[in-house]
C-alpha cells in the first residue's frame, strides 16, 4: 500500500482549494466571526458531500445537487439543529454555489434553488435528539453549582415540572445516601410519590448537604433573594446554563425550554418499556379521580408505585 493511500481524506485538498479561493474572492470584506462561520459551515458540508456513496471521499463542485442540499439540511434537522441555523447553512451554500457559477463556471445551476427550510412542528411530547442530550448533559456536568445540577436532574431524570421543583418542601423530600423519593405535584394539587433514579437522587443529596441552601427555609430550593426559588428563577437559571454553550452547541439547544426535559423523560421511559399508565402516574397526568389521564384501547390496569420503581432501572439518558 502506498503512503498516499494512508492520507486522511479530510480536510479534502479539493474542497480546501475551492473554499480557499471562495474566501479570497467573496469573504475578504467580512468580519472575522462571519468568515469563520462561513468556512466552518462549508467544511462540514463538503466533508458530508465527500462521504456520500460514489464520491470516493473526495469533493468536486459537480457533486452539488439539489438532492444533496436537501438531504444535508434534513440531516441537520434530524440532529436537532435549529431552524435559524439550517436557514443560515442554506444561505452560505447558496452564496458559495453562486460564486462557483459566476466566477468559476463550475456549476450550471444553483442547487439551493427550490430548496425549502421547513419549520419543524413542536409536538408534545418533544423528543430531544442524542446531540441535544449530549450538549445539555455536558454543560450541566461542567456546572459548578450544586443547586443547578439538582434542578436539572429532577427535570431530566425524574420528569418534574418547574412547579414541582419550585414548590418542593423539605418535609416532602426523603433523600438518603442510597435511596430517595419525593412527594410532588404542586400544579393542580396532583400529588404523587415518586422514587428517584440515582442520577436524580445523588445531585439532590449533594445539594441538600453541601449546596449552601438556606437552612431556615421550608423549601428545598432557595435563593439569595428569597426563601423559595421561584418558577421564574428556574427558567432564568436554565437560560443562563444554555448561554454557556459555544456557537455550535447553541444552534442545537437555543430553542429548548426546561419543560422539554420532562417531555424527553416521558419518551425515554416509553422506550424503556414503561406502559402509558406508568408514565402518566409518574408524571402526574391524572384525572380528578386519581386515574391516569390517557386514552387507550387497552383495558386500564391499576399502577402501583412498586411497578414504577422497578421500571426506573431500565431508563437511559
Amino acid at each position: 500500500m502506498s503512503a498516499s493511500s494512508n492520507v486522511i481524506p479530510f480536510p479534502q485538498s479539493g474542497a480546501e482549494v475551492w473554499i480557499g479561493e471562495y474566501r479570497q474572492a467573496r469573504l475578504a470584506q467580512k468580519d472575522t466571526a462571519t468568515v469563520d462561520a462561513y468556512l466552518r459551515i462549508l467544511r462540514q458540508f463538503t466533508c458530508w458531500i465527500a462521504e456520500r456513496p460514489g464520491h470516493g471521499r473526495h469533493f468536486e463542485p459537480d457533486q452539488l445537487t439539489q438532492t444533496s442540499v436537501e438531504l444535508y439540511l434534513s440531516s441537520l434537522k434530524d440532529r436537532g439543529y435549529s431552524l435559524s441555523h439550517r436557514t443560515r447553512v442554506k444561505s452560505v451554500i447558496n452564496h458559495f454555489c453562486q460564486w462557483l457559477i459566476e466566477d468559476k463556471e463550475a456549476l450550471r445551476r444553483n442547487p439551493t434553488r427550490g430548496v425549502e427550510v421547513k419549520v419543524q412542528q413542536t409536538l408534545a411530547p418533544r423528543i430531544l435528539s442524542p446531540d441535544q442530550r449530549f450538549v445539555l448533559r455536558t454543560l450541566i456536568e461542567k456546572e459548578g453549582d450544586l443547586r443547578g445540577k439538582a434542578i436539572f436532574a429532577l427535570g431530566y431524570w425524574a420528569g418534574c415540572r418547574v412547579s414541582d421543583i419550585a414548590h418542593l418542601r423539605m418535609e416532602h423530600a426523603h433523600i438518603g445516601p442510597k435511596i430517595g423519593w419525593l412527594h410532588v405535584g404542586y400544579k393542580g394539587e396532583k400529588f404523587r410519590d415518586i422514587d428517584l433514579l440515582n442520577e436524580a437522587r445523588c445531585p439532590l443529596y449533594d445539594y441538600l448537604h453541601h449546596g449552601g441552601r438556606d437552612p431556615d427555609s421550608p423549601f428545598v430550593f432557595t435563593s439569595q433573594r428569597h426563601a423559595q426559588l421561584t418558577e421564574a428563577g428556574i427558567h432564568h437559571w436554565f437560560r443562563t446554563l444554555k448561554h454557556q454553550a459555544n456557537n455550535e452547541q447553541w444552534e442545537l439547544i437555543a430553542d429548548l425550554s426546561f419543560h422539554d426535559l420532562r417531555h424527553d423523560f416521558a419518551h425515554r421511559a416509553r422506550e424503556a418499556g414503561w406502559t402509558l399508565e406508568e408514565i402518566a402516574y409518574y408524571l402526574g397526568h391524572v384525572t380528578v379521580k386519581g386515574t391516569p389521564a390517557i386514552q387507550t384501547t387497552a383495558r386500564y390496569t391499576q399502577v402501583s408505585r412498586a411497578q414504577v420503581k422497578e421500571k426506573l432501572k431500565g431508563l437511559k439518558g
